[in-house]
């Protein structure tokens, strides 16, 4: 039933009979009779009704085969039998029956002449079989005539000429086979020799001849051994490249990069290469530094070995210090040379190269590669540089701030800032770097040196100072700070801008980089002596004096002298330079000049002392340590202006101090000079010695920036008359003070070409508010010598005797004026015999000059002011009596003109002013005190005018005085 469904749903193709015989004994099928397909005929069903019946036959008939109808229809059969119902299905059933034998009638009419048409088919093929046993038959007969026909001979020989050439090409792999089993001692003797491209292109000639003879059993072993093989010479190949990092060998490396090239591994190996510099800087520091710790621990502890780099640079000790970084940087360098010398094989070779493929245009797909290959080498070795220098300087930091160099003697801590010079110089033609890094390392340590070195300074500066006897140091008159051996550097080269690194033995161009002159051997950090500096420094004189013949020439002169009178020798102020006097000169004049030249030939030279010459010298250590390391310029120049400050201040605290004439209101010391004085005495000056320790933390740190205010030795005595009141050591301090403020002005700019522009109004400012302000010290130092030089006490007492109420006019000068003529006379004689011990340059001289004459004339004024009666020929004998004073002080001195002349002359004048004069001249004239006002208005006027008068007039003065209070 199943194949009846399927074949009714199908349409199937083949004819009623065969479509009977198809079907299986089993299924049992009734084929329906020619009355029934009559009936069915007769009457033409209805197609849908028909389908209809078939769809509503149960699936179970159409389940199997097997399927027993009978069985299921008698199970179904209801208990209680009804006739009628048994009827009516078993109508049902004949309906269905006949519905489907009508169908399966319909499909065999259907496909009976598709069964004809393959009945005949199947004839044909038949025929077709019997012709071809027949064929069949006459090829073995004529097969068996032919086997007949050959001799077993000819086949045989035949068989064996085939065997035979079997055998010859079996001969042949066997003999390449036992070649290629030889090939590894060849391969080892040529490991061995280093000719790694030919060991290579050994290896894969006989990986290509292998692969031939796969199809032996054998060739899989030696297969294997061949790739061992291989891997080995790439193991000993990369052994071999990394030999590279520490001695560059063009043979060498050209053998390597040929093996690399025949294994196509070019990529691979520059790879391995950046990493074999990486580890081979890190294993030389580290050999280097640990080679170091273990020599200073006297023992070959393996604990040094087990430490980090870190922990290990913290074992190096002082005096090994110094040793290690040359030798560290010696490894370093040569591991950058390495690394510059393969750069450049790169270079030659990419030219080389470049060259053959433009007279070789063939091979394009090569071309390209090895262009690709070339582009990428290229790009690696670029970004290779700033990562070795980086790991470079990373190692080189770690050693630096791995040991404390505060406590480190100058020299030695300049050597290392010139190492790291050196190396930073090394950076900079390496990749182009500014050595952050190292700058950051050695700026830190720098500052931490130069902070407790300049606190020593400063306080062996103090003590130098207290143990100052301010005599004169005999130098050269050709003497300059460039003959120091600390401004050694400056001469080398003359702009600050220069690494101040020591040059090499031999003279190189200044284009010339340190790795072009070091690439064919040498170090440029082998440590050279320095001591020629300090053999070629010569700047003292011998006693003064220049040469043992200028000595003696001096003294020869200054004994043909020694006839001159008295009188005539006062004409001469040994202070001169050698300019020419303003008066005329007589041959008395000329032959005491003689003495001025001998004062000139004799200390012609700069006046300074031992301490100036040490604190120029510590400023040229400081410019060395600044200009080696330039981002500590501020500290060093602020740490060196502090020299300079504490230097003044104790010339002013031992020479210019004194409260007595600082009150005279004579502007003795400008207020730009008080004020770097209070701003030094703030800032530097620790006033309070004796203060408690346990302040707070802030406090002692201000403390600790500071220094004791110096106090002059007790050797030194400025209370004598005989030598003007120390007039030598105050003219040695003062003058030495002025040396160093030029050595300074002409350091400016050495110090502004390093200094940071930001900072650079600091530097303007200590020049313009300090340095320039050392020759205005000169007035107070020195006004205290005029104020002691001459008795303007007894001066005024023979004043008070004389009689200024006479009735006639006199012609006769009176005797305080040769007293004070012959006080002046002292002063020079005994300015001449200080003339002797120092020179007195000529503004010394005329400062000394003016303030004596300027506290004369001052005497006379308050002299005359002191008058209780006067006449008018009182007032004529006063103009007598200053222009006799004029007349013989202009023999004496050259300065023209005579200091406050105007202030006495004015004085004397206004004696004959009447009333309304006296009062406008009053106001106009605000530099007479008090009392000379007074007195003029209460003497001269006293008699002419009234009371109301007089008490207008004191009312003006002490209006006037009222402003100065």
């Amino acid at each position: 039933m199943q194949k009846i469904k399927s074949l009714m749903t199908r349409q199937g193709l083949r004819s009623p009979q065969e479509s009977v015989n198809d079907l299986s004994p089993i299924e049992n099928l009734r084929i329906p009779t020619k009355e029934e397909l009559r009936e069915l005929h007769e009457e033409p069903p209805d197609p849908q009704a028909q389908q209809e019946i078939i769809n509503s036959i149960e699936e179970v008939y159409f389940s199997s085969d097997s399927f027993d109808i009978v069985k299921y229809e008698l199970e179904r059969l209801p208990p209680v039998l009804s006739l009628q119902e048994l009827e009516e299905y078993r109508d049902k059933l004949k309906q269905q029956q006949a519905a489907v034998s009508k169908k399966v009638a319909d499909l065999i009419l259907e496909k009976q002449p598709a069964y004809v048409e393959e009945l005949e088919r199947v004839t044909s093929l038949q025929s077709g079989l019997q012709l071809a046993a027949v064929i069949c038959t006459n090829g073995r007969r004529h097969l068996n005539i032919a086997k007949e026909g050959f001799t077993q001979t000819s086949l045989g020989l035949l068989a064996n000429q085939r065997k035979r050439q079997l055998l010859i090409g079996l001969l042949k792999s066997l003999r390449t086979i036992k070649t290629l089993q030889r090939t590894d001692v060849r391969l080892s003797e040529m490991l061995e020799e280093e000719d790694y491209p030919g060991a290579i292109q050994l290896c894969l000639e006989c990986q290509k001849a292998a692969s031939t003879f796969k199809h032996y059993s054998c060739i899989s072993e030696l297969n294997s051994k061949l790739q061992d093989t291989l891997e080995q010479i790439e193991e000993q190949l990369d052994v071999a490249l990394s030999k590279i990092c520490k001695n560059f060998d063009i043979n060498h490396y050209t053998k390597v990069q040929q093996a690399y090239r025949l294994l196509g591994k070019t990529q691979t190996a520059m790879d391995q290469l950046h990493m074999h510099f990486t580890q081979a800087i890190h294993n030389t520091v580290f050999q280097v530094v640990l080679g170091y710790v273990e020599l200073c621990a006297g023992n070959t502890d393996t604990k040094f070995q087990k430490l980090q780099y870190k922990d290990l640079c913290t074992h190096i000790t002082s005096d090994s210090y110094i040793p290690c970084l040359a030798d560290l940087c010696k490894a370093l360098w040569e591991v950058m040379l390495s690394y510059y010398r393969t750069m450049q094989w790169h270079e030659n070779h990419d030219q080389d190269e470049a060259a053959v493929v433009s007279s070789d245009g063939n091979n394009v797909i090569g071309t390209e590669e090895n262009s690709f290959d070339r582009n990428y080498v290229k790009k690696k070795l670029e970004h290779g540089l700033s990562r070795i220098w980086q790991d470079v300087q990373l190692k080189v930091k770690t050693y630096l701030l791995g040991t404390d160099l505060s406590n480190f003697k100058y020299d030695d801590f300049i050597f290392v800032l010139d190492v790291i010079s050196r190396l930073m110089q090394v950076g900079e033609e390496f990749c182009g770097s500014k050595s952050e890094v190292l700058q950051e390392s050695i700026r830190k340590q720098s500052v931490n040196y130069f902070k407790t070195y300049h606190r020593t300074r400063l306080e062996e500066l103090r003590m130098f100072l207290e143990n100052e006897t301010w005599e004169l140091c005999p130098v050269k008159s050709s003497f300059s700070i460039l003959q120091l051996h600390e401004f050694k550097f400056m001469e080398q080269s003359r702009s600050p801008s220069v690494s101040p690194s020591k040059q090499p033995a031999s003279a190189v161009s200044s284009t010339v980089t340190l790795f072009e002159q070091y690439c064919a051997g040498g170090n440029p950090f082998e440590i050279q002596a320095d001591s020629k500096d300090y053999e070629t420094e010569d700047v003292l004189a011998s006693n003064g004096y220049e040469s043992d013949e200028q000595e003696k020439s001096a003294y020869q002169e200054y004994d043909s002298d020694s006839d001159v009178p008295e009188e005539l020798k006062r004409d001469f102020v040994d202070e001169q330079t050698g300019d020419a006097p303003i008066k005329s000169v007589s041959r008395e004049t000329l032959r005491s000049r003689k003495r001025s030249d001998y004062n000139l030939n004799k200390v012609n030279a700069p006046i300074l002392t031992n301490t100036t010459l040490n604190v120029i010298r510590l400023v040229g250590k400081y410019m060395q340590m600044m200009n080696i390391l330039k981002p500590i310029a501020f500290d060093v120049i602020h740490f060196m202006s502090q020299l300079f400050d504490y230097y003044l201040y104790a010339v002013y605290t031992f020479f210019g101090r004194n409260d007595m004439f600082e009150s005279t209101g004579l502007g003795l010391s400008s207020s730009r000079l008080r004020t770097t004085l209070n701003r030094i005495q703030e800032s530097l000056i620790d006033l309070d010695v004796s203060a408690d320790p346990s302040g707070t933390l802030t406090a002692a740190e201000e403390r600790k920036e500071k220094v004791p205010s110096p106090h002059l030795s007790h050797l030194v005595v400025l209370t004598s008359g005989n030598s003007l009141y120390g007039l030598a050591e105050r003219v040695v301090a003062t003058e030495s003070l002025v040396f160093l403020a030029e050595q300074f002005e002409f350091l400016q700019p050495h110090l502004d070409a390093v200094m940071p522009a930001a900072k650079k109004p600091f530097l303007q400012q200590f020049y313009s508010q300090t340095v320039s302000t050392a020759s205005e010290l000169r007035k107070p130092v020195y006004w205290i010598v005029a104020a002691k030089a001459i008795d303007y006490e007894q001066m005024l007492l023979l004043m008070a005797n004389v009689k200024w109420d006479v009735k006639e006019i006199m012609s006769q000068h009176n005797v305080y004026v040769d007293a004070l003529l012959k006080e002046f006379e002292e002063f020079n004689r005994r300015l001449n015999d200080v003339s002797k011990r120092v020179r007195i340059p000529l503004p010394v001289s005329n400062i000394l000059w003016e303030h004596c004459i300027r506290l004369a004339n001052r005497t006379l004024v308050e002299g005359y002011a002191n008058v209780k009666k006067c006449s008018n020929e009182g007032r004529a004998l006063m103009q007598l009596d200053f222009q006799q004073f004029l007349m013989k002080l202009e023999k004496l001195t050259d300065i023209r003109p005579i200091p406050d002349k105007e202030f006495v002359e004015t004085y004397i004048k206004a004696y004959y002013l009447t009333e309304n004069d006296m009062e406008s001249w009053i106001k106009e004239h605000r530099e007479y005190s008090t009392k000379q006002l007074t007195n003029l208005v209460n003497i001269c006027l006293g008699t002419y005018i009234n009371k109301k008068a007089r008490q207008k007039l004191l009312a003006t003065i002490d209006d006037t005085d009222r402003p100065k209070r």
